[in-house]
């Protein structure tokens, strides 16, 4: 099994939906806080759904348990400080016990985790996908597209 991960900023629709179909992915869950502002584009998320069914045959679901909260989010904007918003983050996954959230049989049949930031060093999607490793899938591959 693998885990996906993708963030749409700096990708143009057609690089992103080809990276998409290239995974051979049946779900896309969206974990991205606020996934309905003009800057989300091409994906922001009643477009996405459309997009993904018309265009690639993949089911859209937003996976809330997954994002960062309000406060979290704002702390790291406001201090740039990612050790601070990783360990929040990663402290509010385990209190939600976002494992018995998710749903598992998505991943089965292929799942990519979608944010915004282009690279995954420094998104929660990568936190995400190595939570779900650690708790629900210990055989999995992580792939940042």
């Amino acid at each position: 099994m693998i885990i996906y991960t993708i963030g749409f900023t700096k990708k143009t629709a057609e690089d992103f939906f080809e990276a998409l179909r290239n995974t051979g992915a049946r779900h896309l869950l969206d974990i991205r806080l606020h996934n309905t502002s003009q800057l989300a584009g091409f994906t922001k998320r009643d477009d996405l759904r459309y997009f993904l069914g018309r265009i690639l045959g993949m089911e859209y679901s937003e996976a809330p348990v997954l994002a960062p909260d309000d406060d979290t989010l704002r702390a790291y904007r406001k201090g740039g400080d990612w050790s601070s918003f990783e360990e929040r983050y990663l402290t509010g996954l385990r209190q939600r016990q976002a494992e018995r959230l998710v749903e598992a049989a998505c991943f089965e049949a292929g799942a990519v985790l979608l944010c915004s930031e282009p690279e995954p060093e420094y998104c929660h999607r990568r936190l995400a996908a190595e939570y779900l490793k650690g708790h629900l899938f210990p055989n999995a591959l992580i792939s940042h597209l």
